[in-house]
């Protein structure tokens, strides 16, 4: 990974708007600070402008020239209720239920990406990750050919070498169980945005059996979206069968188990079977492995879209908020 340079270098050429649904938290004021300090990435505040003003006088961050919008009185909120009912007439939302939701910053933010007024969106720690995709699901949709929205985060640290290790860990956050193809999509998903970071996707299907060792409904489940993925997806370097995550990074141990794999021992794109393993598994290789950890990045919308957790400091969200601007940007 060669660092954010080449993301900010995409931004230069390339500037873009971006909605921060949290206007007054201190984290975000500091961010929109460094932000409106270049000339890349133009932060939308939500929020109570005086409020917003008072937080950041005394935050002592500059945030002159920022956009700030208050969803409560904003001028033009007929025209988005109008398109937001024309959004969801299939599930007869009227307009005060529309009025009512659009009261709320990640309603509101993601409307302003459908509108056009904004490129993208970086919600708070205040929303949970699906206070966040379930107004993108409901206005934005997936991207054509996806069934699901997913997540991944992606893991940095310096090696011995000099050089960043970089890992990709998914679904850290949205889907509790998925299914085989839902396994296949967070696959692929993953593998394209872990090349975005510099990585050449050497991918595994983590479980508690290597390649038959175990058994057991998950095991079977594992295995089969691992074999579907490398016949659906021939490019990508992945591992056929279920591995443990020891023979997954250990090169020892995959000359033990599976010798003739070319993953196996190098892996680093895990796909683990369920949300519990995977939100403990980044959350250990952060904690203990002392790795900093950039997601969770959100898969699969139609649009570029966020949120930051509520343990990220100020440089976290600046961070954040330009991972969400540059990827996937065309």
């Amino acid at each position: 990974m060669n660092g954010f340079g080449m993301f900010i270098d995409k931004l230069r050429k390339n500037p873009q708007t971006i909605v921060m649904t949290e206007g007054k938290d201190e984290r975000v004021l500091e961010a929109s600070s460094r932000l409106l300090a270049s000339n890349f990435l133009k932060p939308i505040l939500l929020g109570n402008p005086d409020e917003i003003q008072k937080a950041a006088e005394e935050s002592g961050f500059n945030i002159r020239g920022a956009q700030i919008v208050d969803p409560m009185t904003y001028d033009k909120i007929e025209e988005m209720v109008d398109l937001f009912c024309e959004i969801r007439k299939d599930k007869g939302l009227t307009p005060d239920e529309a009025r009512e939701l659009l009261r709320h910053p990640n309603y509101f933010g993601t409307m302003m990406i459908k509108m056009g007024l904004a490129d993208c969106m970086l919600g708070s720690s205040s929303m949970s990750t699906s206070d966040t995709v379930r107004p993108a699901l409901q206005i934005i949709k997936t991207k054509p050919g996806r069934s699901i929205v997913s997540s991944c985060v992606i893991l940095v640290r310096p090696s011995a070498t000099g050089e960043n290790e970089v890992l990709a860990m998914a679904d850290c956050g949205i889907n509790e169980k998925p299914t085989v193809d839902q396994l296949v999509e967070i696959c692929e998903d993953t593998a394209n945005c872990a090349k975005n970071f510099g990585i050449s996707p050497k991918i595994a299907f983590l479980s508690y059996s290597t390649k038959g060792s175990g058994h057991g409904e998950d095991v079977d489940r594992m295995r089969n979206a691992a074999n579907k993925a490398r016949e659906e997806y021939p490019e990508l370097m992945i591992e056929g069968d279920e591995l443990q995550f020891d023979a997954a990074v250990s090169p020892r141990v995959a000359r033990q188990k599976c010798p003739n794999s070319k993953v196996a021992g190098y892996a680093n794109t895990f796909i683990f079977p369920d949300l519990n393993a995977a939100n403990m598994g980044y959350k250990i290789a952060q904690r203990m492995g002392n790795f900093e950890a950039y997601g969770l990045i959100l898969l699969g919308l139609n649009a570029r879209i966020n949120n930051f957790s509520w343990g990220s400091n100020a440089m976290e969200v600046y961070s954040m908020a330009i991972l969400t601007a540059a990827l996937d940007l065309n």
